[in-house]
């Protein structure tokens, strides 16, 4: 299975290179950028074939290595090949 994560900083927690970028982007003549949050995008091949199965063993990977469960939250997507549409799941 094919899975894509994105990780992105938890509302409320200060991203100073987000804030670097929206201020660049700014200063660049787009005024229209609000808040920009940098995050992490994480690609995955499991060789797992139950949907259910690859869905508890990605949410663990996350929140035991992914990603910093206390400032960071997570979506993602599993496929069962690259050519099928992705099912999403959130934290």
């Amino acid at each position: 299975m094919l899975v894509k994560v994105f990780v992105s900083p938890r509302k409320g927690i200060l991203d100073p290179q987000g804030r670097a970028v929206a201020q660049s982007l700014k200063s660049l003549g787009f005024d229209g950028v609000g808040q920009v949050n940098i995050g992490r995008y994480i690609v995955l091949e499991l060789d797992i074939s139950d949907a259910e199965q690859a869905r508890a063993t990605v949410r663990r990977m996350c929140d035991q290595l992914l990603t910093n469960p206390n400032i960071e939250d997570y979506t993602f997507e599993i496929a069962a090949a690259r050519d099928e549409s992705p099912e999403n799941q959130s934290r």
